[in-house]
């Protein structure tokens, strides 16, 4: 289904990527901003992808295209500003009406075990990944999903959390810092 080169995007987070390779049913892409993440392929769907450099009819020997695109690619460098190299990698926004299509009928506990359940996977997935800085948005509130986000955090050993930037997230947000053993 995914072959590299495709413009993927992942279904339940806000990220895009190209695939890079695929392995079974193992696809891996390199996210717009150069990292490198491994998703299942029911977790990513085929973005359209637009094909401007057709081949010309006219032209014979396919290594003179070759050699003519490899001419013309010129390696592009940016400068990372260090606001933005100091950036979380990661945001994970646990309001729940960003969590399900539908909050109707829900309860109380039933809302704060999917917030709860919801920070427990991202938090597992980035330290699978390997990604250190992740920023959980819990909102301001009475204050009780920040609670058992605590509550949950001191169940691992190899992070530490503080207040998110304020700027940018105000007062309703977690920064957990996970260490990495390499």
């Amino acid at each position: 289904m995914f072959k590299p080169g495709d413009k993927v995007a992942v279904l339940d987070e806000d990220l895009e990527g190209i695939v890079i390779s695929v392995s079974g049913t193992e696809v891996e892409i390199e996210t717009s901003e150069g990292f490198s993440l491994s998703f299942e392929a029911t977790d990513l769907v085929k973005l359209q992808q637009s094909f401007p450099d057709i081949i010309p009819a006219d032209v014979e020997d396919l290594s003179e295209v070759i050699k003519q695109k490899e001419s013309s690619k010129k390696p592009k460098s940016r400068r990372i500003k260090p606001k933005e190299r100091n950036q979380p990698p990661m945001e994970v926004d646990l309001h729940i009406e960003k969590l399900v299509p539908r909050t109707g009928g829900l309860s109380n506990y039933d809302i704060l075990s999917i917030q709860t359940d919801t920070a427990k996977r991202q938090l597992e997935f980035a330290m699978k990944k390997r990604i250190q800085k992740v920023v959980f948005i819990h909102g301001v509130g009475e204050g009780v999903l920040r609670a058992e986000l605590e509550t949950l955090f001191h169940r691992y050993e190899n992070i530490k959390w503080y207040d998110a930037d304020y700027q940018k997230y105000g007062l309703g947000a977690t920064e957990v810092y996970i260490f990495q053993n390499y």
